[in-house]
């Protein structure tokens, strides 16, 4: 019998949801798709402290036989033009010995859940263009490129 992933959120005023976090997104960013590299030392405490005090954030768990295999990272923004909030997410990362199993979909499924249940107008996500996994996942949930298409731009400072 196939044990039960479920999907939780953060309480970042507890010290194992901090720590998971941290381990978490740093086995994502020492993924390829995340850049190959480990999380520096001195960011560790930081991002649990500058996710825990920003306004709009939220984190997902995906636990399974208490064992903490997927995260995602979560922003409420507001549509200037729906004139309502709307959830993006920045961060959606499974242990690499748990992908293909459904649990990035059950993740993705509690934000759509979420959003829905706030009467929010969107879910907005950035994908690599070669992470063609991915794609084929948010595709599957009724993800697609906007009309007109966007493109995702940056400028470091």
């Amino acid at each position: 019998m196939a044990s039960q992933t479920d999907i939780i959120l953060c309480d970042f005023n507890n010290p194992l949801h901090r720590n998971k976090v941290i381990e978490l997104i740093d086995s994502y960013m020492r993924d390829p798709m995340g850049g190959g590299k480990p999380m520096p030392e001195q960011n560790k405490q930081a991002l649990v402290d500058g996710l825990a005090n920003h306004p709009g954030a939220f984190v997902l768990f995906a636990v399974k036989n208490n064992e903490f295999i997927g995260v995602t990272t979560c922003f409420v923004h507001f549509s200037t033009f729906k004139v309502k909030p709307y959830i993006n997410i920045h961060d959606i990362a499974v242990l690499p010995s748990f992908r293909g199993l459904g649990i990035g979909r059950k993740l993705l499924q509690k934000v759509i859940e979420i959003a829905q249940e706030r009467n929010y107008c969107k879910v907005t996500l950035e994908v690599r263009d070669d992470n063609k996994n991915a794609q084929v996942l948010y595709n599957s949930l009724g993800f697609n490129d906007c009309e007109p298409r966007m493109y995702y731009w940056e400028k470091l400072v």
